[in-house]
């Protein structure tokens, strides 16, 4: 196994994300400029997580965990637009939020429990 996949993070993260890709699957409303963004930045959450836990500088480390938050920025924006146009029900807007309010918090949290860097 690998360290990521041991991270409460990455669990939320990944849970997240194949909510948010089942959501995006089932709906043939939704631009697909903006579905296609909407993809791009959910799984760019996972993948900037799972890049710096494999850094070994802890600004490294700290540059992917920001990299990671603006990402669920993006999705949050993204999402915001989707369900003002119609395109995303109410429900799955505020559970695909709540995922993301979540990880926010928690990448947050790592981003400050590193420090500075000792290297």
């Amino acid at each position: 196994m690998f360290d990521f996949e041991k991270l409460d993070v990455y669990k939320v993260a990944k849970q997240t994300n194949v909510r948010l890709l089942t959501v995006l699957n089932n709906n043939t409303k939704i631009d697909v400029t903006l579905k296609e963004q909407l993809k791009k930045a959910g799984l760019h959450i996972v993948l900037y997580l799972t890049e710096g836990t494999g850094r070994f500088s802890v600004e490294e480390k700290k540059q992917y965990l920001t990299l990671s938050r603006n990402a669920v920025f993006e999705c949050t924006a993204l999402l915001d637009i989707s369900k003002d146009m119609g395109w995303v029900a109410e429900t799955e807007y505020n559970d695909l939020y709540s995922g993301l309010e979540q990880l926010s918090k928690m990448l947050l949290g790592m981003f400050r429990s590193q420090g500075a860097d000792k290297n």
